[in-house]
């Protein structure tokens, strides 16, 4: 545990920062989950949930959690299967 103020500071920043990166995460990769599946099951709603996977990849890249590289391939991939269903 650290004895600066600063430092104590700190701590609690990025015990926040962190849990908040997860919660994005997570929700990156539910929204991502349920794209692929609703395209693997030809579900009426695909086009909104791959618009919504779409949403959610260009959040965490705005935010720096992802690559803008990985982001691009992650909605390339996306909508390629959802144009092959």
């Amino acid at each position: 545990m650290p004895n600066i103020k600063s430092a104590k500071k700190r701590v609690k920043v990025q015990a926040k920062k962190a849990a908040n990166n997860k919660a994005t995460n997570t929700a990156l990769k539910t929204a991502i989950k349920k794209a692929n599946a609703a395209i693997e099951a030809n579900a009426e709603n695909k086009d909104l949930a791959v618009k919504t996977a779409v949403k959610k990849i260009d959040q965490a890249a705005a935010k720096n959690l992802l690559h803008k590289n990985t982001a691009a391939r992650k909605k390339s991939n996306l909508v390629s299967k959802l144009n092959k269903a």
